[in-house]
Parts: structure tokens; sequence; C-alpha cells
């Protein structure tokens, strides 16, 4: 997380529009990304998804698509058949009063183990089981922030962010937002989306212990992985979000020993590695479903796919090997690129479960989601979605026909930007 933040102090944040790549300042969202349809690689519009580039690598195993994003598209619809779900748009009080209690509660528990050893069960325990859940809402209440979706003031919002960040020990809040905002304009575009694994980490991790590795330490991946892809600037609220963040862990180092910093250091790390709520990283945007065909039985040798649809919701699917896809394959199939989860640990994670409806309508905070999906659920019933995070840890790293190349790419010139 600090590294990413690093990150934002040498350049500006790009966008692309009309094929060109240019700069902008940051802006309060709207309903979402305005993407242009690609215009280009005409002969190859009846095809969205393939991997025929001739200039990419074969080891290069993505799923490439020369078309825009589905969100924009399916968010256009939805708003044509229920005009109503603008209505569902704008701020969430209760927000703040979560992010006070879930900071509360862990500047207690640093409280009452200030004289507990750290290496002892119930310190890591505790860290665990507590910590790593609550500083996981407290990721999610950043990211829900970062769409100014806790107050009306779009600076008032970058404060609560900063206060929710406390806990997590690192300043990462200010770095977040722009690389997150990001990600929803420029939806799988390579050198844009920072969410996107580069080919490097899909080669070198393509194996069971590879990927193991990846759950184990992916938060350290997210906060590295953006230097990499490109920076962002460096701006006023980024050094508040630093001084904040240095002046609330010397105060508490000061007052309560190192104990209560390397407990809120251990529940961040223990967020993004192998913990339930964990599951949400990859639930989002790996493509766990074969996009040529499905099976009602697992591959061989890999537990049943985690993915079902509401029409079908025995129905299994399995991903098609990394290691045979041609890099010439296509396919008329869409691929999905966004899946969302409905299950329990929503109620701990800001329903980010809804990702599908989060990215239709990122303007909607997290307790009208569910509302939404109610209004438009035509639309989403036959998604293929999740039901178990730690359903989808276990496949992504047991089942061979998964991997981090399982994620659909998008070239720049084709990618749109815009307000979000």
């Amino acid at each position: 997380m600090l590294a990413s933040f690093v990150a934002a102090t040498t350049a500006i944040e790009p966008v692309i529009s009309n094929g060109e790549t240019k700069t902008r300042k940051d802006a309060p969202p709207d309903l979402g990304d305005r993407a242009a349809p690609a215009s280009d690689n005409l002969a190859l519009q009846d095809s969205p998804l393939s991997t025929d580039f001739t200039d990419q690598k074969a080891a290069d195993r993505f799923f490439w698509t020369y078309t825009e994003e589905p969100h924009r598209t399916r968010r256009q619809a939805i708003i044509k058949a229920h005009p109503g779900v603008l209505k569902l748009c704008g701020p969430e009080p209760l927000t703040k009063y979560v992010v006070l209690a879930v900071v509360c509660l862990q500047i207690g528990a640093t409280y009452l183990l200030r004289h507990t050893p750290v290496l002892s069960w119930t310190f890591l325990g505790t860290a665990y089981v507590v910590g790593a859940t609550a500083n996981q809402n407290l990721f999610l209440a950043i990211h829900e922030i970062s769409h100014n979706l806790a107050f009306r003031s779009p600076f008032a919002n970058r404060l609560a962010a900063i206060f929710a960040n406390l806990p997590i020990g690192l300043p990462y809040s200010a770095a977040f937002r722009p690389y997150h905002l990001t990600h929803h304009k420029s939806l799988g575009v390579d050198g844009l989306d920072t969410d996107l694994p580069t080919a490097v980490e899909a080669v070198v991790l393509d194996s069971v212990l590879g990927k193991a590795f990846f759950c184990t330490f992916q938060i350290l991946f997210y906060a590295v992985r953006p230097i990499f892809v490109y920076q962002v600037a460096f701006t006023p609220i980024h050094f508040i979000n630093i001084v904040a963040q240095v002046a609330f862990d010397t105060l508490l180092v000061y007052l309560l020993g190192a104990k209560p910093l390397i407990y809120f250091i251990m529940s961040s790390f223990l967020a993004g590695s192998l913990h339930p709520c964990a599951g949400h990283f990859i639930a989002e945007h790996y493509v766990l479903v074969d996009p040529l065909q499905s099976s009602t039985s697992p591959s061989s040798g890999a537990p049943p796919s985690t993915l079902s649809s509401s029409s079908n919701p025995t129905t299994t699917f399995s991903s098609s090997s990394a290691s045979s896809r041609s890099p010439h394959q296509s396919s008329n199939t869409a691929i999905p690129e966004t899946f969302s989860y409905y299950g329990p640990l929503n109620l701990l994670t800001y329903n980010v479960g809804l990702h599908n409806e989060h990215h239709d309508f990122p303007a909607v905070p997290w307790t009208r989601l569910p509302r939404l999906h109610e209004m438009a659920k035509e639309f989403y019933i036959d998604l293929p979605h999740h039901r178990s995070w730690v359903n989808v840890i276990w496949q992504f790293i047991w089942d061979p026909n998964v991997g981090l190349n399982c994620r659909v790419k998008r070239r720049q010139k084709n990618a749109g930007c815009g307000k979000n």
C-alpha cells in the first residue's frame, strides 16, 4: 500500500480519448464512463473476443477483446427499462457511522492487546478473525468513499477516506482513488487498469504454488503493481493522508507501544491474504467460466466451479486451459468480465459482492445495490455469479484450468474515458 502511494509522486494520471493518451484533472463521479465503441479492426467486429493479435507473444494467454466494456451498454438499457434506478444514486449517510464504529473497534482491540505477546494465539487469532475482517471492511469503505458516496462534498469524502485509513497502518486512501476510478473508466485496458495482472505475473505464477503465493500475498501485488503500470500525480490530499497516518501511528506507539501498530499492519496483510473476505479480489473479474463451452462436471482433478446462474443453478463451468488456448483462438461468445457474489459476507463488505451492479451504477451506494438488483433483476438473473468466496480461492489455486491470465483485456485504442 505504501508503495502504491509512493507511485503517486512522479506523474499525472493518463486516460484515453479517441485513441490518444491525454491527462485530466480529478473529478467527482457521475453515473459512469462515456466509453466510445471500438472503431478499429472492423473486420474483426463479428468476433468480440479473441487472442488473434499477430504481435502478441505466445505466452500471453489473456482473453483479448475488441469491444468496449459491457457495463455502459447495460446501464443504458437498465435506465431505459427502469428510469427509477436513477433515484438510487447519491451519498449514503449511514456510511460515516459504520466507518466510525469499525475504527473504534480496531482502536479498542489494540488497547486490549497492548500487553499480549505478538506471537501468541490470542494476538494472531484476534488479528485474523477481528482485525482482518475489520480492515477489509475499511478497505471497502475507502472503495465506497472513492465514489463520493459518504458525503456530498468531494473534500469531505477525501477526509473520510483518510480517517477510515487510520487502522490500516499505512497511508493509501489518496493513492487508491485515481487508480480505482481508472479501473472503472478503462476496465480491462492493458496499461491503464492496474487491477489486471501483468504478463510476467501470469507466467511466473502459473502453478499451484504460484497461485497459492499470489493469494497469500495478493495485497502486496495490488500495492506494488501500479508502480510498473503507470503513476499518478502527488496532490495535497496525498500529503494530508501521509501526515495524518504518520501522526496517528506515532501517537499510537507513544501511548500504547509498538504492538498496536503491529496489530494494524498484520490485520491489513491478513485482510488481503488467505481470508474468506479476500475472495472478492479474485471473484470480481477473474474468468472461472469456459468461454467456449460449459460442462455439468468439473475438470479432471479440479473442484466444482463456484459459478452458477439462476436459470441453471446446478451447472458448473470449467475454464479453458491456459496451456491449451491457441494464440489464434477466437470465439463469438461474449466472455463475462465482471462477476457478482450473492452470499452472507456482503454484510461485512459494503455489498461489494454485487459487483456487476456496482460497475453498472458506480454512483449507487452499497445500501441501495440490493434494490438496484431487484429493480433490474431481468438483467442480472442469468449472469454467472458466485455463491462462496472461499470456494473461489480454492478453485483459483487448485484448478489447473484457472490462472492469473484468466482475465479479459483490451487495447488502449479501444478504451473510452469520462467522468465516474
